[in-house]
């Protein structure tokens, strides 16, 4: 460096003059830019010398003011093209010669700013430029077009975010929605990397926390303000696909020919569906047909999806993928698309439908006997809500002896099971729903002559199904349960009766199996089990009535047992996962329902301990059929009563807590 030198360098990435000074020393020199401050650097920082000089301070402000009229980028690219033919390199001080024919300090600098700010046209190699090829230059072009593009975007969602943080109605774009999405994932899965999403959020003066986003995304209108995160981080689709839909839509218009097309005909019998009120998707009904003979042969019609669905098409995929409708209690999502489950997929009243019926005859003590199954056609007689059986059944009604008959055979049936070592447990079991205004209701599902009715049916059906696969050797999703280990009836007659000794029962049950293989189903007193009763609404059904069926024609069977016991692992899976969600989402309503009751006393009842060492022990809200967990300070027991209040309740942290008001009478 000499003194009088005009220089540029670089003050954090900034561009800067600055006129040579003085040195300091042998390695650095001191260096005054426009403003009079000075600098010291190392000649290595300076990335250009203007020629000419000696220069003062005083000179860079002029300078710059004669360098700005030829700052033209337009005239880069005119250089360009008259330099790739021939490839030729130039240094600034050829390029100002070639744009403005002389080579005074301001033009040479200003080609300097030209070549050293370009990022499309020229390259620099040494103390040259060379051009770049077209081919280059187009792909630089459109990367540069792309991120204006994108630029615009973020400046476009950063306005229409703002508006949405006032409250006003916003129409997001597509981009918008990408980047809402990755705030969403932020939300649902914060121990991943999320460094885009908190750095846009950041940029937007927002907190970079999963609490903090998932109140933004509820303040935007994006999420409601009880968006269920189970169900966002399970797999579980929440909507059916463009493909689904439209082969739903080629069904309703033409159905395929059925592939049982020699149905018996059960036309002629009285057929009973019963379930909830708000059930949709109709799938069982139930016959009690007198036999010439004067024995009563037992009808379970099951609906029967396959008349539609085929093994591994459109629809069986997905609905493999699904493993089950779920049931929440702000609505259902189907197995299958609404418009079938619920339509010629249901056992519709009045209607001609295609089922799998199980026709059983049962002994004087209850066990199955003369058992028919076959793919049938049934007109459904009565839509019928437990609360309408029941009613019925304590009335007598003469004009429905069949509903009698079919009473007696589910006691009949139960007795037989006692006797083959069923297990029994009796708890109450909270119904919760929540209408469109996130108006809770929690129900206790109160057990009842009808329920029982329709629940004995299903396994016995369950019962013969199984029988007929072992027979006959189909691989189908056998259930089984391993025989638990109860405590000694001396031990469980010290526990009181009722939900308090029905809690220490469930406690030893073992968990339930699903496999290709038959077993003993404990609970249920069977020596072979499988479920045939849901096939719209539960998949390993759906795969009982594939293989049933394609036996009863004489087929191959769709599954060999390999790829059933495939086929299972990843349906239970998926089957566990959607538990789960149903689960947790009734619990997360639930916590919500307390919350908002805080002022509310609640009888409770104590069930057992969870860990007696630190007080915390399970109770049961009796009028609405919750078990929470409670820490006690003061001695209790199994089957004494008290009286709470909620103290706390954040249904998002799955938190709750009471405090007892006094101990009720035991």
């Amino acid at each position: 460096m000499e003194k009088g030198e005009l220089i540029e360098f670089r003050l954090q990435g900034e561009r800067r003059l600055a006129v040579v000074d003085r040195p300091d020393g042998k390695k650095d020199w001191y260096v005054v830019d426009q403003g009079g401050q000075n600098h010291k650097i190392r000649p290595q920082r300076a990335e250009y010398t203007v020629p000419g000089g000696p220069y003062q301070a005083a000179d860079i402000a002029p300078f710059l003011a004669e360098v700005e009229p030829y700052l033209d980028p337009g005239s880069l690219e005119v250089a360009w093209e008259l330099l790739v033919e021939d490839n030729q390199s130039v240094n600034p001080a050829q390029l100002a010669q070639l744009l403005f024919s002389e080579q005074s300090p301001a033009q040479c600098y200003a080609a300097h700013l030209l070549l050293s700010e370009d990022r499309a046209f020229f390259k620099q190699k040494g103390d040259v430029y060379e051009p770049r090829s077209l081919a280059q230059v187009e792909e630089i072009r459109r990367q540069q077009a792309v991120e204006a593009q994108r630029e615009q975007e973020r400046l476009g969602f950063c306005e229409r975010f703002q508006r949405a943080l006032g409250g006003e109605k916003t129409e997001w774009t597509n981009t918008d929605r990408q980047r809402l999405e990755s705030w969403e994932r932020f939300v649902l899965f914060p121990e991943q990397s999320h460094r885009p999403a908190q750095d846009l959020l950041q940029s937007l003066g927002q907190a970079a926390t999963p609490e903090a986003t998932l109140r933004l995304l509820v303040t935007l209108g994006w999420w409601s303000a009880h968006e269920n995160l189970f169900l966002r981080r399970s797999a579980y689709p929440r909507q059916f696909s463009s493909q689904v839909a439209d082969v739903t839509q080629a069904l309703l218009q033409a159905p395929p020919p059925d592939p049982d097309s020699n149905r018996l005909d059960l036309t002629h019998l009285k057929v009973y569906t019963i379930d909830d009120e708000s059930t949709a998707e109709i799938d069982d009904g139930l016959s009690a047909e007198t036999l010439p003979s004067g024995e009563i042969r037992y009808w379970i019609h099951i609906a029967d999806p396959s008349r539609l669905v085929f093994p591994n098409d459109v629809l069986d995929l997905e609905a493999r993928k699904r493993s089950t409708t779920l049931y929440l209690p702000t609505g259902m999502i189907s197995m299958f698309p609404t418009e079938l489950a619920t339509g010629p997929m249901s056992l519709v009243q009045g209607q001609d439908c295609p089922a799998l019926s199980f026709g059983v005859v049962l002994t004087e003590s209850g066990a199955a006997a003369d058992v028919q199954i076959a793919a049938s056609r049934i007109r459904p007689t009565y839509r019928l809500s437990y609360d309408d059986v029941e009613e019925m059944l304590q009335l007598g009604i003469a004009g429905e002896p069949e509903l009698k008959q079919l009473a007696e055979a589910a006691k009949r049936r139960e007795r037989w099971r006692r006797e083959q070592g069923a297990i029994f447990i009796q708890m109450p079991e909270a119904v919760i729903k929540v209408n469109a205004q996130e108006e809770i209701s929690i129900q206790i599902l109160e057990s009842s002559t009808a329920r029982q009715l329709v629940a004995e049916m299903m396994i016995l059906a369950g019962e013969v199904a199984g029988r007929y696969c072992q027979e006959h050797q189909l691989p189908v999703p056998f259930r089984g349960q391993p025989q638990p280990d109860l405590p000694p009836e001396e031990e469980l007659l010290l526990i009181p009766a009722g939900p308090p000794r029905s809690c220490a029962v469930r406690r030893c049950m073992p968990r339930s199996e699903v496999s290709v293989t038959p077993s003993r189903h404990a609970s249920l007193g069977l020596d072979l089990y499988t479920q045939v009763t849901s096939p719209i609404r539960r998949y390993t059904d759906l795969l009982a009535h594939f293989q049933i069926k394609a036996h009863l024609r004489g087929e191959n069977l769709p599954f060999s047992q390999d790829e059933m016991q495939n086929i299972l692992y990843s349906v239970l899976l998926s089957s566990q996962e959607a538990n789960a969600v149903e689960r947790q989402t009734n619990r997360y309503w639930s916590l919500e329902y307390l919350r908002r009751q805080a002022d509310q006393t609640w009888q409770g009842l104590m069930l057992r301990w969870l860990r007696e060492d630190e007080g915390l022990g399970l109770i049961l809200l009796e009028e609405l059929g919750l078990e929470l967990a409670h820490r006690f300070e003061r001695p209790i027991a199994p089957g004494d009563r008290l009286v709470v209040q909620v103290s706390q309740a954040d249904p998002r942290r799955d938190e709750i807590r009471f405090r007892e008001l006094a101990a009720a009478a035991t």
